[in-house]
């Protein structure tokens, strides 16, 4: 398996930690963000990673370096007009993977998801990993077939639904972004459409899942590291 983290964001909300040190270098416990994903990525069987990297980008290039210390073979996407977003960052990228499906996930996540346990189905152009929403984002952004585990992903369609966060975790197949514009850089656009045909999937994830957006919900993830 293959798999990309997107570390190339500047984490204005983090400043002025992130004056100094990019994001995915933040300290969680006795490993940095990013260290924790490459570890969960290694023993899950992934054996190729690539990081998209722009801001403060050669700090994670020499602090990671090839990625041989976690049995994984790392490469890097260098943006260096700048980060293109989450989409955008990802079709920079896509000439580097081999395989036909690979996982991302977003650098400023802390969790304890088993990335091994994520399969995506021959019908579906992606699968999402959702979580139940959080006290930032209260709304949600998707709903669920199945409102207690896997299923089908959909756009709430009325308030009474049940909503759920995307988790920034994400099995994707190639084909998905082959055929896109490297400008159109939000995940979200790409999803549009595809969930409206019902070709992407999902599963809930329930336990561990935070987004360090902000020095509070850093601090909530270092009681957890």
């Amino acid at each position: 398996m293959e798999a990309m983290i997107l570390a190339a964001g500047r984490g204005e909300r983090l400043r002025p930690i992130t004056d100094t040190i990019p994001k995915p270098l933040v300290p969680m416990g006795e490993r940095t963000l990013i260290e924790h994903h490459l570890v969960r990525l290694s023993a899950a069987g992934v054996r190729h990673v690539v990081i998209n990297v722009a801001y403060l980008g050669e700090k994670i290039m020499q602090f990671l370096g090839d990625g041989s210390r976690f049995d994984l073979k790392l490469s890097y996407s260098i943006e260096s007009n700048g980060a293109l977003g989450t989409a955008g960052g990802i079709i920079n990228a896509l000439d580097r993977f081999k395989e036909e499906q690979f996982l991302v996930i977003n650098s400023d996540i802390f969790t304890d998801c088993d990335f091994s346990q994520i399969q995506l189905p021959d019908s579906s152009k992606a699968h999402l990993v959702l979580a139940p929403n959080p006290a930032h984002n209260l709304n949600g952004d998707y709903c669920l077939t199945d409102d207690d585990g896997d299923g089908m992903v959909q756009h709430p369609s009325n308030p009474a639904q049940t909503t759920f966060t995307f988790t920034g975790i994400g099995l994707y197949r190639k084909t998905m972004f082959e055929a896109l514009d490297i400008e159109k850089c939000g995940l979200t656009q790409v999803f549009d459409q595809p969930i409206r045909n019902g070709e992407i999937s999902g599963q809930l994830h329930r336990t561990l899942w935070i987004d360090v957006g902000n020095a509070e919900r850093l601090a909530q993830a270092r009681t957890r590291s």
